[in-house]
C-alpha cells in the first residue's frame, strides 16, 4: 500500500465506522420495558425456555405422517401466541422435530402442559348396563367398550364409537358455573357440529354423554333434553389457569400426534440477570487488561492497536445487529476471547517491525517489511481458527452457534482492523511527518539462544505420562465424565433463601427414590445442583417445596435431555472434532507439507487429550461449553504452531546455511517473544472470564486456561521438535 492510496483508504474506514454505528446503536434496550435494542439477548441472558419436541408419528401413515410436524408446529404456534409469550421462536428441525424458544417464560410446568397437550376432544356415550360394567371390572371387556377412571374414584364403561370431536369447535372460553362459582370451559360448535350435537343429544336423552379429553374423562353429564343451541360445557377440577390453558388448546386445535419433549433448557430470570452482569463485568475487565498492557508495552503502536480493537468490537456488534443474531453468554465469551486473539495480529506485526528496525532500516521501510512479512502468518493462523469456528457453527446448536458466530466475526474483523486500519493510521502519520520512530518496550532484550530441541525427548515422556494419567482418570469416572447433554438425564439448579446442607437434600430425595443423584453445593452460596434421571424435575421440585416450607427456592436453571438426543449430541461432537482435525490437516498440508501437518495435528491431539485429562482430574464434566473450549483450543494451538512453521519456511527459503534442526531451533527462539505475548493477552481475557464470568461459563473458562497452557507448551516442545524426528529430516 502506498501513501497515495490514503485517498481511498481513509474514506473507506470512515464509511465502515459510520455503517457500523448505524447498525450497532443502540445495541441493547436503553431502558426496562423498551424494545429498541438491535441485538436480542439469548434465553441464557434473559431467562426462558428452550425445547426440542419430537412428533411421534409412529401410528400415522401416508400424507398424515408426512405433514404431521408442519401441522403440529402451526398448532403449537397458535397456542403460544394465545399464551402471550413475547417474540417466541418455533421452527421445524429435521423430519419430525420442532425447536421452540420462549423468552421470559417462568412457569415451565404450565408452558410444557400447554404445548404438549394433544387436546383431542371426543364425545362418547356411557353405558348404563351394570352387568357389562361388572364384566369389564372383572377383566372381561365387552366388545366395543372401554373402561375409564372417574375423578371421584368410580369407573365408566364407555362406548368406543366417537360421536363428535373437537374439530367442530369455533370457540372455547372460560366461564364460571352458577352453583359453586368454579371455572368451566364453554364450547361453541360450527353449524355442522351444532347439528351433530343436536342429533346426538336428541338420540340419547336420559343417558350420560362422556366428554373425553386426551383419553381422560373430564365429565359425564346426563342428557336431560335435546340441545339445539350448538353449545356445550366442560366441567372438572379446574383452577382458572388450567381452564384457560384448556380453552387455548381447544381453540388452536388438536395436535395430529403426541408430542415428546426430547430436550429442555430453562433459565430463571435471576440467573439470566446475573449472567448479563457477570458477562459484562468479565468483558470490561478483560478488555481493560489488554488495552492497558498494549498501551504500556507497545506505547504509540499500542494506542493504535487499541483503536483497532475498539473498532473490532464495534464491527462485531454491527454484524450481530445486521444478521439479527442473538447474543448468548457463550457469545459474550467468544467476544472476550476475540479481544485477546485480535491483539495477536498486532503483536505479530509489531514484533516483525521491531526486527526490521533492529536491522537499521528507516521507519517507512520497516513498516512495509513488517506488515508484509507478518501477513502470511496472520492469514494462516486466523484461517485455522476459523475452520474450527465454522465447524462449531455447523455442528453446534443454540448458544454454541452464538459463540462460533461471534468468534468468526471477531477474527475476520481483526484482520481488517489489525492489518488495514492500523497500516492506514501509520501511513497517515508518515505522510504528515509526525512518525519518526516506533518505540516499544522489550522484555527479551535480544533473541534468546535456548536449545529447545535438546530436551524434546524428556518433554515427550512428560506429555505421555500426563496424558496417560488423565486418560486413566477419564476412564475411571466413566459415565460421570459427561454432562447430561451427552448422556441424557436432568440437571437442576436451585437457589434457596437460606443455607441448606447437601445431606439434608439427599435425605429428602432418598424418600422419593432419588437419593443416589449427584448433589453439589455451588461454592459458599445457597445454590444446590442436582443431576438425576430425566423426568425427575417435578418430583424433586415438589419434594423440596414440601420438605423445606420455611426455606423457599428459585429454579435458576434446568436442563433435561433424552437418551436419543444425548447420543446424537455425542456423535455430533465426535464428528466435529474429526472434521476440525481433518480441515486443519488439509490446510497445513496445502500451506506447508505433510510432515508439518503431522507435527501440527500431533500437537492438537496432545493439547486436546491433555486438557481432557485435566478436566477429568479436576472433577468437572465434559459439557457442550467444555467441548466448545477444546475445539477452540485446537484452533488457537495450531494458530501458534503455524506462526513458528511460517518462520521455519521463511528461513529455509532464504537459503541460510544451517541444518534443519538449527532452522527449527532458531525459529522457535525468534518467535518466542510473540508466543509469550499473545499467550499472555489471551490468558488475561480468559482469566477474567474464569474469575468474573460467573458459574455458567466457569467450566468453559477453566478448560480454555488449561488448553492455553498446553497449547503454548506443545507449540514449542511438541509440534516443532517432531519435525526433527521425522524420518529423513536430519539429512536435509
Amino acid at each position: 500500500m502506498t501513501q497515495q492510496s490514503l485517498k481511498w483508504r481513509i474514506p473507506l474506514i470512515v464509511v465502515v465506522v459510520a455503517v457500523c454505528l448505524f447498525y450497532a446503536i443502540p445495541p441493547f434496550n436503553t431502558a426496562p420495558g423498551k424494545n429498541d435494542g438491535k441485538i436480542k439477548l439469548g434465553l441464557d441472558l434473559q431467562g426462558g425456555m428452550h425445547l426440542i419436541l419430537r412428533v411421534d408419528t409412529s401410528k400415522l401413515e401416508g400424507k398424515a405422517k408426512d405433514d404431521a410436524a408442519a401441522r403440529a408446529m402451526e398448532i403449537i404456534r397458535n397456542r403460544i401466541d394465545q399464551f402471550g409469550v413475547s417474540e417466541p421462536s418455533i421452527q421445524i428441525e429435521g423430519a419430525d422435530r420442532i425447536v421452540v424458544q420462549l423468552p421470559g417464560v417462568t412457569d415451565r410446568e404450565r408452558a410444557l402442559a400447554l404445548i404438549g397437550k394433544t387436546a383431542l376432544l371426543e364425545f362418547k356415550v356411557v353405558s348404563d348396563d351394570k352387568e357389562k360394567l361388572k364384566e369389564a371390572q372383572a377383566g372381561k371387556m365387552p366388545a366395543g367398550y372401554k373402561l375409564y377412571k372417574a375423578e371421584d374414584g368410580g369407573e365408566y364403561l364407555i362406548q368406543n364409537e366417537v360421536l363428535l370431536t373437537g374439530k367442530y369447535i369455533t370457540n372455547a372460553a372460560v366461564n364460571f358455573e352458577s352453583q359453586f362459582n368454579e371455572p368451566v370451559v364453554s364450547l361453541e360448535f360450527n353449524p355442522e357440529g351444532a347439528k351433530l350435537f343436536s342429533d346426538i343429544t336428541g338420540a340419547h336423552v336420559n343417558e350420560r354423554l362422556a366428554i373425553v379429553l386426551d383419553d381422560k374423562v373430564q365429565s359425564a353429564p346426563v342428557i336431560n333434553e335435546k340441545i339445539p343451541s350448538g353449545r356445550a360445557q366442560i366441567s372438572g377440577r379446574f383452577d382458572y389457569d388450567s381452564a384457560n390453558d384448556l380453552a387455548i388448546a381447544l381453540r388452536a386445535g388438536a395436535l395430529p400426534a403426541p408430542i415428546i419433549v426430547e430436550e429442555e433448557r430453562s433459565v430463571g430470570p435471576s440467573l439470566g440477570k446475573d449472567s448479563v452482569e457477570q458477562g459484562i463485568r468479565a468483558s470490561v475487565i478483560g478488555f481493560a487488561a489488554v488495552v492497558i498492557f498494549m498501551a504500556i508495552y507497545y506505547l504509540l503502536g499500542g494506542v493504535v492497536a487499541n483503536f483497532a480493537l475498539l473498532l473490532n468490537i464495534l464491527i462485531i456488534l454491527a454484524a450481530l445487529s445486521y444478521f439479527h443474531a442473538t447474543l448468548t453468554l457463550p457469545g459474550i465469551a467468544g467476544t472476550v476471547l476475540t479481544i485477546g486473539m485480535a491483539v495477536d495480529t498486532n503483536v505479530l506485526i509489531f514484533e516483525r517491525i521491531r526486527e526490521e528496525l533492529a536491522l537499521k532500516k528507516p521507519i517507512s521501510a520497516a513498516l512495509v517489511a513488517g506488515y508484509h512479512k507478518a501477513l502470511s502468518a496472520i492469514i494462516d493462523s486466523n484461517l485455522t481458527t476459523l475452520i474450527t469456528a465454522a465447524i462449531l457453527y455447523l455442528m453446534g446448536s443454540g448458544p454454541i452457534k452464538g459463540f462460533a458466530l461471534t468468534l468468526s466475526i471477531g477474527l475476520i474483523a481483526s484482520m481488517f482492523t489489525g492489518i488495514f486500519v492500523t497500516r492506514t493510521i501509520f501511513d497517515l502519520m508518515l505522510a504528515k511527518g509526525s512518525l519518526k520512530n516506533i518505540r516499544m518496550l522489550q522484555f527479551l532484550k535480544k533473541t534468546p539462544n535456548l536449545n529447545f530441541l535438546k530436551v524434546r525427548k524428556i518433554c515427550y515422556l512428560v506429555s505421555i505420562t500426563l496424558i496417560l494419567v488423565g486418560m486413566f482418570a477419564f476412564v475411571k469416572r466413566g459415565g460421570a465424565m459427561y454432562g447430561v447433554e451427552f448422556t441424557g438425564g436432568s440437571f437442576q439448579e436451585y437457589r434457596f433463601k437460606k443455607p441448606v446442607a447437601v445431606e439434608q437434600i439427599r435425605r429428602s430425595l432418598s424418600e422419593i427414590g432419588y437419593g443416589t443423584s449427584t448433589i453439589q453445593k455451588v461454592g459458599g452460596t445457597n445454590e444446590i445442583m442436582v443431576r438425576a434421571a430425566q423426568g425427575s424435575e417435578k418430583p424433586i421440585a415438589d419434594k423440596l417445596k414440601k420438605d423445606f416450607p420455611d426455606n423457599p427456592y428459585e429454579v435458576l436453571r434446568l436442563e433435561s435431555m433424552g437418551p436419543v438426543v444425548g447420543g446424537e449430541m455425542k456423535m455430533k461432537a465426535m464428528w466435529a472434532i474429526a472434521l476440525s482435525l481433518l480441515g486443519i490437516w488439509f490446510y497445513v498440508i496445502y500451506r506447508f507439507d505433510f510432515r508439518f501437518a503431522f507435527g501440527g495435528i500431533l500437537a492438537l491431539f496432545h493439547d486436546s487429550l491433555a486438557t481432557i485429562g485435566v478436566v477429568a482430574l479436576s472433577g468437572r464434566e465434559i459439557s457442550i461449553p467444555v467441548f466448545a473450549a477444546i475445539l477452540t483450543i485446537s484452533g488457537y494451538s495450531i494458530n501458534d504452531t503455524v506462526v513458528i512453521f511460517d518462520r521455519i519456511r521463511e528461513r529455509r527459503r532464504m537459503g541460510v546455511k544451517e541444518s534443519f534442526e538449527q532452522s527449527i531451533n532458531i525459529s522457535v527462539n525468534q518467535t518466542l517473544s510473540r508466543t509469550i505475548l499473545t499467550s499472555m493477552t489471551v490468558f488475561m481475557v480468559v482469566l477474567s472470564l474464569f474469575f468474573y464470568g460467573g458459574e455458567v461459563i466457569n467450566d468453559f473458562a477453566f478448560t480454555m486456561l488449561v488448553g492455553l497452557i498446553f497449547g503454548s507448551y506443545s507449540t514449542v516442545y511438541i509440534a516443532a521438535p517432531v519435525l526433527v524426528d521425522w524420518p529423513g529430516s536430519k539429512k536435509k
